[in-house]
């Protein structure tokens, strides 16, 4: 199911919040929204003292990474469903940089060699560096999941093809609300459904339905 939302009147829904196929963690109290679309459980939490959950971490089905400067209390939820590890890297905007689904991970070609280690083993994925429209902040400019991707539209022929073989999952050009290119912080995606902000125009709506398989 694709539904339409803001956050505190803000449509950066992916700023804000980040799902895998168990579970939607958002610093929100707004679990009927997500768990009626992403039909997932539900968990409100913050990360590193604020509600930049989307910006500050990373899940799949095996694993969340999240920003070293979160604490035990924050972590404390999340740990019934999810194994969660703390990720040691300057550039902790995880969220941003790191764009996964169960299959792969693409990541900014600026992170740590010890970070690409452990993207790979937590979360148990192969993992590239690259970039998206020859922009390093890969997890701001896509959305995947483990049916398809969704990037900005400038994306180059060859970075197109890298996501391709590395996630496993058809790739489509789109914006999302009202003509963002910044894919990655305007929604968040499972195989069963998104939650997009609430600007998000029909056309866009159709191809964000399209892209992830949502219509087949």
């Amino acid at each position: 199911m694709l539904k339409k939302h803001s956050i505190e009147s803000q449509p950066y829904i992916g700023i804000f919040s980040v799902s895998s196929e168990e579970i939607t963690v958002v610093s929100y109290k707004d679990e009927p929204v997500f768990a009626e679309a992403m039909e997932t459980e539900v968990i409100n939490t913050t990360i590193g003292g604020t509600r930049l959950v989307g910006a500050l971490s990373v899940v799949n089905s095996n694993g969340m990474l999240v920003a070293d400067i979160t604490d035990e209390r924050e972590i404390d939820p999340l740990t019934e469903y999810v194994e969660v590890t703390l990720l040691p890297e300057k550039h902790n905007a995880l969220g941003n940089n790191i764009l996964v689904n169960d299959k792969g991970a693409l990541i900014n070609p600026n992170l740590s060699k010890e970070t690409e280690d452990i993207v790979a083993e937590r979360l148990d994925v192969d993992v590239k560096r690259g970039t998206i429209a020859g922009l390093k902040m890969v997890g701001s400019l896509a959305v995947v999941t483990n049916k398809g991707l969704l990037c900005h539209p400038h994306v180059k022929d060859e970075e197109q093809k890298l996501m391709k073989e590395l996630f496993g999952v058809p790739v489509t050009k789109t914006t999302a609300n009202h003509g963002s290119g910044w894919i990655g912080t305007c929604m968040i995606a499972n195989t069963k459904g998104a939650v997009v902000g609430d600007v998000t125009t029909p056309i866009e709506m159709g191809r964000i339905e399209d892209g992830l398989g949502y219509l087949e």
